[in-house]
């Protein structure tokens, strides 16, 4: 009997080792309290961070990451976009949002609508009746086209439409500061990515 208890606290013992053995602490810091290349805690512990230009990928996560799992979260402060997939980073990319005299609105919000060549109806380029650019950043209720002139909408492709009045998440120059006419601009290397994950209804949290 005593041989048998022997036996059978050995085996747990044994089970219990092995759990622990396979399990990885993704944010656990390496002995010189730094984090391992590649995770996303390294990445984040960077001194450029946030105002880095650089891309966080989840490779793991990413392709198990559609519009039925996915949300988009955007922090103002941080001036970075984030693709979630549940509550698990998937993306974390630098975006540009509105100036002060433009604001981005904040709040909860769901993608209205998604269209990869979209076209600004409001800003964008002023050209005179020769062609030739009078206004690189114009905005049609303040700055009136010459006779003969045209407008040309900015482009906002890959545009994720965020409310009524012309706010979307699209592709556009992004600086490490607001500099944008409300809208969420992003890399063009990584909307489209963002863009294929999402779907019309898809939740977007802006803080």
């Amino acid at each position: 009997m005593i041989l048998f208890r022997i036996i059978a606290q050995f085996a747990i013992a044994v089970l219990l080792l092995s759990s622990c053995a396979s399990r990885k602490p993704s944010a656990s810091p390496l002995k010189n309290g730094k984090f391992a290349a590649g995770t996303y805690d390294h990445f984040k512990a960077d001194p450029s961070y946030p105002k880095t230009y650089t891309v966080w990928k989840n490779d793991g996560l990413l392709p198990q990451t559609n519009a039925e799992n996915s949300s988009i979260y955007i922090s103002l402060a941080k001036q970075r976009g984030f693709l979630m997939n549940g509550d698990e980073v998937v993306l974390d990319y630098p975006i540009c949002s509105g100036i002060s005299a433009r604001p981005t609105p904040t709040g909860t919000f769901y993608i209205l609508e998604k269209v990869v060549e979209k076209k600004s109806n409001k800003y964008g380029h002023i050209y005179d009746a020769s062609g030739t650019e009078i206004n690189e950043n114009a905005d049609l209720s303040m700055d009136v086209v010459p006779p003969g002139g045209r407008f040309e909408g900015a482009s906002m492709r890959y545009w994720m439409r965020l409310t009524h009045d012309g706010v979307g998440h699209h592709i556009g120059p992004v600086k490490r500061r607001p500099a944008s006419h409300a809208c969420v601009r992003g890399p063009s290397a990584t909307m489209p990515i963002v863009y294929s994950k999402v779907k019309d209804g898809t939740r977007v949290i802006i803080e």
